[in-house]
């Protein structure tokens, strides 16, 4: 009996003793705060989707949050999928993130879809009121905010007509299950009519249709080529800069780094610049401002980048006039001849 005793008496010790060395354990594990999630989702890996994602990371470092130490920052992108943006936005709801920064019109879609409580910050979003946000810049969903890329698709007709002033016919590429896509050719077909400019459009279902139906434009005798700046064909505008220079037809890009990828010019604007002040507007939500109390804002600052060795196997030459107006010239797919524009 006495050493049955004695046995309890050390398996009660040491139980003791357990529990007193995994006290303090629990303690610091209560103590350690919870990192704030942030889901950002791309609809493709484009080069303005993931400019517009570094300007919104640079825009967290400089405001102090860093990934992993005080804020936690997933990444996912869908890859041109329509099922795959909505199921990653269904994943983020369900895993519970602080906030979603979808950043394409899809992906916008898809979130306000999805969710009903998490705030959301979108970027790149052409067309935030027909995808759902709201009305306006200033009556918007109260949990729904952000940063509207709507092109400056007229401003963009009207210097292909300055510069190639021969050029009647103007075709284009689109892809009809992008809202935002079709809002942006009814855009060119409305600024081509002020300058007497016929478009021609074709349509794409995915960039596998690219090639072929820029062969399509070619056989139409179009004068010159500028493809709606959308999730589907951006992916894919080195296709469209190869059917420019074999054909000698000149090539101009709604999107500025297009220049890098065949367009001899491109009339936008800074995608770095739009993803630092999505990520300001983040900051915002994230230190407790209400999304609804923030107006939806947009881009103003138009640039032009022009690229001398695209235009001159595309047969394009750009006057004294329009050479001083361009924020970047280059040769090739990179060297900036004057400077660039000064970003973030």
């Amino acid at each position: 009996m006495k050493r049955t005793a004695l046995l309890f008496g050390l398996l009660f010790a040491l139980v003791l003793v357990s529990g007193c060395k995994k006290a303090p354990e629990s303690a610091a594990s209560a103590e350690r705060p919870k990192l704030y999630v942030v889901g950002i989702f791309q609809s493709v890996d484009s080069p303005t989707a993931n400019e517009v994602r570094k300007g919104i990371l640079q825009a967290f470092e400089d405001s102090g949050l860093r990934d992993g130490t005080n804020v936690l920052v997933r990444i996912r992108i869908a890859n041109g999928d329509i099922s795959e943006v909505q199921r990653i936005a269904q994943e983020f709801v369900d895993e519970k993130v602080d906030l979603l920064i979808p950043l394409s019109t899809q992906c916008l879609q898809a979130a306000l879809i999805a969710n009903r409580s998490i705030p959301v910050v979108f970027g790149a979003v052409a067309t935030p009121f027909l995808a759902g946000a709201g009305k306006s810049a200033e009556d918007h969903l109260s949990g729904v905010t952000g940063v509207a890329s709507t092109g400056p698709v007229r401003q963009a007709v009207r210097f292909i007509h300055e510069v190639v002033p021969a050029a009647k016919r103007l075709g284009t590429l689109w892809t009809p299950s992008e809202v935002n896509s079709e809002y942006y050719l009814e855009l060119a077909r409305e600024a081509a009519a002020e300058v007497g400019l016929e478009v021609v459009a074709v349509p794409v279902a995915s960039a596998h249709e690219i090639p072929q139906s820029a062969q399509i434009l070619v056989n139409e005798k179009v004068d010159v080529l500028f493809p709606i700046s959308d999730n589907t064909i951006n992916t894919s505008f080195e296709v469209m800069g190869r059917v420019a220079e074999e054909n000698r037809l000149p090539l101009f890009g709604g999107f500025l780094r297009s220049v890098e990828f065949g367009a001899s010019a491109a009339v936008g604007y800074n995608f770095r610049d739009m993803g630092y002040k999505t990520g300001q507007i983040a900051v915002r939500v994230k230190n407790g401002e209400s999304p609804g109390r923030i107006p939806i804002q947009s881009m103003t600052d138009v640039k032009i980048f022009i690229n001398l060795d695209n235009a001159e196997k595309q047969g394009v030459v750009f006057s004294k006039e329009v050479l001083a107006t361009a924020a970047k010239i280059v040769r090739g797919a990179s060297g900036p001849v004057t400077p660039a524009d000064s970003g973030h």
